[in-house]
């Protein structure tokens, strides 16, 4: 069965600016193993007659059911179309025509704005006024209505009312982009709203981050001095007739009830100001002003890209508490952005303040230190006529905490059923989940999530609650595959991708923030998500056609790389931000210790490789044999500058380390030289991490992959400063920006940089889906196409995990138990029309059972094999549960208790041991050997031990031997 046909990631489009969209569509089936052999997929025009059809494929042989570009006669502005998917299995039967789905153009040329920018007349409304604008325009229609749509956009932000009706549930409408460049048009459906006779547009609209003032403090950037809005109404009749209904001169003008509102610092309103049915076709306009039409750009409008910003959850507060301070105070229970919606009967007059904070000081009154110049503060006076509710209109904030003044009857304690916190993000769909036997993982997961939700709020913002809330791309490239992971984010990244190809410099730098209102450029690290989120967005999505779109600017970028300096192959000059906040830095420096000009490179060498792929995938075969040969001369030197023959690291930092791990840049014959170091400067540092942005993302996934799984799982459960779970022991809803944000003793780390919002170390979910629950793809086969389950479980300390990832071909499931510390059973659910690679640790085909019967009798297990690790099988889609009996190998790779890691522990095992390893012992029993007890087993001097404990060591090598 034919399920989901989407086209541009959406099922019905409305208003998309592709002219040749891309299409795709899972399929569904209760048989094992399935795949599609064939497709058709066809599109019709407006009449929706598939009879004939605008475009036919025809039946195509092939399995591609993602990303199919039309290729159709050029479409039309402002036209809906349908489609309908169908496909082959491998044994040729044909499926049913999928549910017919529909999208819709907009206006695909600038020519076609009719529309005129317009503001109030500065004659009569100060342009500077810090009020919003109420613009409104009557108008009749004298026909019957078939259909109508209305483009809009605005130099600031919008609400946008038909006869008095907002046309969507829309917030912060158009969003931010590079606005020089590219400015988002809306299109919305609004038939329903309009009637023969008279009808009335209005526009409620706000400065956002057009006007409110961004960057660090002092140095504000606004990209305009005059908001203006663009909407055009078009409005076919039944008679095949049309009238368009444009912004111009004939609009009308008034100041709203909103007095002030900015992006960070909040909203003042005052409802005795409000204009009962302004936006409604009989309203009185006579004391209203008029407006100028505005010469401002339509050729930087593109069609909506992202996810609208939405409100996508409302939570009431938990409690309600006066502080020592004497201030009224509500608790949300959840760090989150967005905000506080109330209900009041108050009288005229009445003034209500909110101020909203993250946390609690250490004398328990409300925080807000951390916000900087940020007020985040909202003003309300109320009218005085009966029940009241407001929430903000162009603003937002991060909060958990919300200080209230003025609210009638707050001596006797704030009703919390006046309140209501709405949370506001991107509305992008979710698609991960990660659970497992330890609750404070478990709320870890969660604190990830809730970090992406609220820096997701139309650009990857570093935080959301001070005077910064910036498109950092460190943060972004950091963060990017964990957050596709959890939420479909592909309109998102490709709006924001678009942007940064849009500020590029000419030289193909990249600035340190996206839209770029700081003016700093050129970071490792930062500036190579120009190279790394396209990719990512690749891996995840399929999506050729970004990449090939972005392919330019990533070649920019390197190429920038590769002219700095006198050194075509390191890059060593420049500012960098280096393992930023890394916890080896000098003493008053933001800056780790690892050599900047070794993050610089390793990076440089990372880009090269990912430019390299880039080009096979796209057919460029210069450009990839160019690529490679530069990647192939970085890493050379790499290794020359940073690293000696033997494969000690210059740098004796645990993200210099980890860098050569993750990046390829250790060769094969060194890497477990570099690994074990790693592990043993983490296990001298109590196991616990040094490491900073740069280091902390790919720490235990270095660990994990290079014979340390156990390090890495220590890590994560660490409870003590600093570790991931430090900050859940201390009540943390979302991720910190620093390790200990609240310190022990309950005092804070410095106001000046102090986000409880903060995603970035967030990075280690990643690490936890495809390690721990054992979740991954071939990096060859983009979009989960082939998928690789192998999970790592958790050294005993974890009794089960599982995950799920809903990608473009389907929901794939991967979990794993442990009972009574002897049986496993691992579960699997692979979507039709891909296969697995399932790797089952310390499993023997001879004993493995799927459902109840050996694996060799099993549907859809197309090969299964033996290895050293355990029973590799390859499978086709459907469910499977496996179960094996949880034997000594097991025990002793994985148990951090066991018998034999205890007698290695001891002196004189491991000097007998030293004395007995054969030398041609290999593969897995010296690999285990190593990873146990590197320097008991190889440096300790020899010594005698008792015959049964020599025995029981020899019994154990034979084992995994």
């Amino acid at each position: 069965m034919v399920k989901d046909v989407t086209c541009e990631y959406r099922s019905e489009a409305l208003g998309i600016g592709a002219e040749r969209p891309q299409f795709s569509w899972r399929i569904e089936s209760d048989r094992r193993g399935t795949q599609q052999s064939a497709y058709r997929l066809r599109v019709a025009g407006s009449d929706g007659d598939f009879g004939s059809p605008l475009w036919d494929t025809g039946r195509v042989d092939s399995e591609q059911s993602i990303q199919l570009s039309y290729d159709g006669p050029k479409l039309a502005s402002r036209t809906r179309y349908y489609y309908q998917a169908m496909a082959w299995n491998q044994s040729g039967d044909p499926s049913d025509w999928s549910e017919t789905s529909w999208f819709e153009t907009g206006l695909l040329g600038s020519d076609e704005w009719t529309a005129r920018w317009i503001t109030p007349d500065p004659r009569e409304i100060d342009p500077q006024s810090e009020a919003s604008y109420l613009l409104r325009k009557g108008f009749a229609l004298d026909k019957e209505i078939a259909s109508a749509r209305i483009y809009a956009t605005a130099a600031g932000v919008y609400e946008l009312f038909v006869n008095g009706e907002p046309v969507s549930e829309d917030l912060l409408a158009p969003g931010w982009t590079s606005y020089s460049s590219r400015l988002q048009y809306q299109t919305y459906e609004v038939t329903g709203l309009l009637r023969q006779g008279s009808n009335a547009i209005g526009i409620h609209l706000g400065d956002g981050w057009y006007r409110s003032g961004l960057g660090f403090e002092g140095k504000n950037f606004r990209y305009g001095e005059h908001r203006a809005a663009l909407v055009q109404l078009h409005v076919a009749y039944q008679d095949g007739t049309e009238a368009v209904i444009s912004t111009d001169d004939s609009w009308k003008a008034q100041i709203g009830p909103v007095l002030y509102s900015t992006i960070y610092h909040g909203e003042t309103y005052d409802a005795r100001r409000e204009l009962t049915g302004w936006a409604g076709p009989d309203f009185d306009e006579d004391e209203w002003k008029p407006v100028e039409a505005l010469d401002l750009k339509t050729d930087v409008l593109a069609a909506q890209e992202n996810w609208p910003t939405r409100v996508t959850e409302t939570i009431r507060p938990v409690a309600s508490f006066v502080t020592p301070a004497g201030d009224h105070v509500l608790d949300l229970g959840q760090n989150m952005v967005g905000r506080m919606r109330f209900t009041v009967t108050a009288p005229a007059g009445t003034s209500i303040v909110l101020s909203h904070a993250e946390v609690l000081g250490q004398d328990g009154n409300i925080y807000f230190g951390n916000l900087r110049s940020a007020r985040q503060q909202v003003s309300y006076t109320a009218k005085g006529e009966g029940a009241e509710s407001y929430a903000p209109h162009f603003s937002f904030m991060g909060f958990r905490y919300v200080k209230v003044e003025g609210f009638p009857g707050a001596e006797n304690g704030l009703p919390l059923d006046a309140f209501a916190g709405e949370v506001m993000h991107s509305d992008m769909e979710p698609t991960g989940t990660f659970e497992c036997s330890d609750e404070r993982v478990n709320r870890l997961q969660a604190n990830i999530k809730w970090g992406q939700r609220g820096n997701f709020l139309d650009v990857p913002t570093d935080c959301p609650q001070r005077d910064e809330r910036l498109g950092w791309t460190g943060d972004a490239q950091v963060f990017i595959s964990t957050a596709l992971f959890n939420y479909q984010g592909a309109p998102f990244f490709t709006k924001w991708l678009r942007d940064l190809k849009a500020e590029q410099h000419a030289d193909g730098g990249v600035p340190f923030v996206i839209p770029d209102v700081i003016g700093g450029a050129n970071s490792a690290a930062w500036s190579d998500a120009a190279v790394i989120c396209p990719w990512t967005v690749y891996q995840y999505y399929g999506d050729r056609r970004l990449l090939a779109e972005q392919f330019e600017s990533m070649k920019a970028w390197v190429e920038f790389i590769r002219a700095q300096g006198e050194q075509e192959y390191l890059w060593t000059t420049g500012f960098h931000f280096g393992d930023w906040l890394a916890l080896d830095a000098k003493e008053n420096s933001y800056i780790g210790a690892t050599p900047r000009e070794l993050v610089a490179t390793a990076y440089y060498a990372y880009s090269a490789r990912i430019v390299r792929d880039a080009a096979q995938v796209l057919g460029r075969t210069e450009d990839a044999r160019r690529y490679g040969e530069l990647h192939r001369h970085v890493v050379q030197a790499f290794r020359d500058e940073f690293m000696s023959p033997n494969g000690r690291m210059t740098a004796p930092t645990q993200t210099a380390h980890v860098l050569a791990l993750m990046f390829d840049l250790a060769g094969e014959q060194v890497r477990g030289r570099v690994a074990r170091d790693l592990n043993e400067l983490i296990a001298e540092n109590g196991c616990h991490l040094t490491t900073g942005f740069v280091g902390t993302p790919y720490l235990c996934f270095a660990l994990s992959q290079n014979g340390y799984h156990d390090t890495a799982v220590k890590l994560l459960l660490q409870t003590s400063y600093p570790g991931w779970l430090y900050s859940v022991s201390k009540g943390a809803t979302t991720i910190w920006e620093h390790w200990d944000s609240i310190k022990d003793d309950g005092s804070f780390w410095s106001d000046d940089m102090n986000s409880f919002n903060h995603y970035s170390y967030g990075a280690v979910g990643d690490w936890m889906y495809r390690k721990v629950a054992g979740l991954d793809m071939d990096a060859a086969v983009p979009a989960f196409k082939r998928i690789r389950i192998e999970p790592m479980f958790g050294m005993n300390k974890l009794t089960h995990a599982r995950t799920s990832h809903l990608s473009m071909y389907g929901r794939i499931e991967s979990g794993w138990g442990i009972e009574n510390g002897k049986q496993i059973e691992v579960t699997v659910r692979i979507p039709a029309n891909c296969t697995a690679e399932v790797i089952l640790r310390g499993a023997a085909i001879a004993d493995l059972k799927e459902g109840g019967q050996l694996v060799g009798t099993v549907e859809g297990i197309r090969s299964a094999v033996d290895t050293p690790t355990g029973a590799k099988l390859e499978i086709g889609s459907g469910t499977y549960r496996f179960a094996y009996e949880n034997g000594e190998i097991f025990r002793n790779r994985y148990n951090a208790d066991s018998k034999l890691e205890e007698l290695l522990a001891d002196e004189a095992a491991a000097g007998v041991l030293q004395r007995h390893i054969p030398q041609a012992l290999t593969g897995p029993a010296i690999h285990f050997v190593k990873k146990l007890s590197v320097q008991q087993v190889f440096e300790n001097p020899m010594s005698a031990m008792t015959e049964e404990q020599f025995n029981a060591i020899l019994s154990d090598l034979a084992a995994i031997g």
